[in-house]
């Protein structure tokens, strides 16, 4: 299956789309759906494990031009830019639920391919553009020209340039042209794009009362208030009397000057290998050239659970990988197998096997060569899940040494292994005699600690 994805329609939906396919991938976004009556669904839908995000991108220029009257065009640019919006997307959520048809152009002949199902959680989005000068304008205190939000059970309106009241029993979320990239750059992986919003819904129901001067401080907020105890940013306090939280306008500015914020930064630049080599397989799905007998669009898969992997995570297993290929032996040897096996950072029962090889005498690449990679790589990973019994899934990746060679394709393998039987554990030991996978005695896990806000000075 070929699939060519719509890149949006308006010049604010093509970046919508871009940030989109850099945190959900390739693979889990595509913009401008079509429900069966060939009316699009939203501007953009995401669909990642049991997750769907519907978003919607809207531009008015009510606030543009000569203003005679400032409230009345702040009212039309609301009810343009928001509410029709927030009424969209309750529809739009409400044909996602009924699990009618989806498809991917207006003509619907091509239907979505990911899987969503009535347990799937819903988060609505809206993107609001056309309002950052008039809000600086007014005020020397709104610092971005962001849009302030309040989130209570009552439904009036403040006058300009006030925050807006929005449900907090049925949540939207509202952007704008400012803070829509923060969200996107600092909450760039599915976990952690899906963890602040959880939070935030949490919070919804757990207060009375929810204001905020702009997106981007409610992100500081959520980033500097970490719970040890839950292993998570939290949104609010302990407080069992506290019935509100109002975050102060400035808190992202301040942030974003941090010491700790451009250490964060700085060392997450080396987990963008992790994303490429995930966009790569993601590409060959959409393009229909993939290789093996796995479906991406269907069911589990080797880049599903690496895609799981939260920013911090990516971070570890990228130096670890770079390590590795920058490690690989230089030796005049025709064939060279070296498999390396990885925790994952985050998930205690989840580990990687990173297979390596050198084959100096290949004729057929895809028809004889990968076969055998891909076997051997399914075999390593049975093998290390035997020397790592509490290992629940071991994603397996198998390269080409980029020392001796410039054909790119990786293969990848996902071995469940919630039922391990003596049998299959057997299978795998009696097909390792001939490889002699993670043989030595000495293999251990070494447990090391990894923070999103990593400590130390900028080098």
């Amino acid at each position: 299956m070929n699939i060519k994805k719509s890149e949006g329609v308006t010049r604010t939906e093509e970046r919508l789309s871009a940030l989109c396919n850099k945190t959900f991938l390739k693979l889990w976004s595509y913009p401008n759906p079509f429900k069966e009556d060939r009316k699009e669904l939203c501007d953009l839908i995401a669909v990642f494990s049991d997750h769907v995000f519907i978003f919607f991108d809207r531009e008015s220029r009510k606030l543009e031009g000569a203003i005679n009257d400032i409230h009345v065009a702040w009212r039309r640019w609301k009810k343009e830019a928001v509410e029709k919006q927030i009424n969209t997307a309750r529809e739009a959520e409400r044909y996602v639920r009924s699990c009618r048809p989806i498809y991917l152009y207006k003509r619907c002949e091509v239907p979505f391919p990911l899987e969503i199902t009535n347990e799937t959680k819903i988060h609505k989005i809206i993107v609001a553009h056309g309002a950052s000068k008039a809000c600086k304008e007014f005020s020397d205190d709104n610092i971005y020209g962001s849009l302030a939000i309040s989130y209570s059970h009552n439904s009036y309106s403040f006058p300009f340039p006030s925050p807006f009241i929005l449900d907090r029993d049925d949540p939207v979320h509202v952007l704008d042209s400012h803070n829509l990239s923060i969200l996107f750059d600092e909450l760039d992986t599915f976990f952690d794009f899906v963890s602040y919003l959880t939070e935030k819904e949490r919070a919804l129901k757990r207060y009375e009362l929810l204001i905020y001067c702009g997106e981007e401080d409610l992100i500081a907020y959520y980033f500097l208030n970490y719970d040890s105890k839950q292993n998570s940013y939290r949104i609010g306090t302990d407080d069992e009397d506290c019935i509100g939280v109002q975050i102060r306008e400035g808190e992202w500015k301040d942030f974003s000057e941090s010491d700790v914020y451009a250490r964060r930064k700085e060392t997450n630049k080396v987990s963008s290998f992790w994303d490429k080599l995930i966009q790569r397989t993601c590409q060959n799905a959409l393009d229909g050239t993939l290789l093996g007998d796995a479906d991406l669009f269907k069911g589990k898969s080797a880049l599903l659970e690496m895609a799981k992997e939260p920013r911090f995570s990516r971070r570890y297993l990228s130096e670890y990988i770079i390590k590795v290929i920058e490690n690989f032996p230089e030796t005049g040897e025709k064939i060279v197998r070296q498999p390396f096996f990885m925790s994952s950072p985050f998930y205690q029962d989840k580990g990687y096997v990173f297979l390596q090889l050198k084959h100096s005498g290949i004729t057929d690449y895809d028809n004889d060569y990968r076969p055998i990679r891909r076997e051997m790589l399914r075999i390593a990973c049975g093998v290390i899940k035997n020397k790592l019994p509490h290992l629940n899934k071991v994603i397996g990746i198998a390269v080409n040494s980029p020392k001796y060679s410039r054909v790119d394709g990786e293969d990848f393998c996902l071995l469940e292994c919630h039922n391990w039987t003596k049998e299959r554990e057997d299978h795998f030991h009696s097909e390792n005699i001939g490889f002699k996978f993670f043989q030595t005695k000495r293999i251990h896990e070494i447990s090391q600690n990894v923070s999103d806000f990593p400590v130390g000075s900028l080098n």
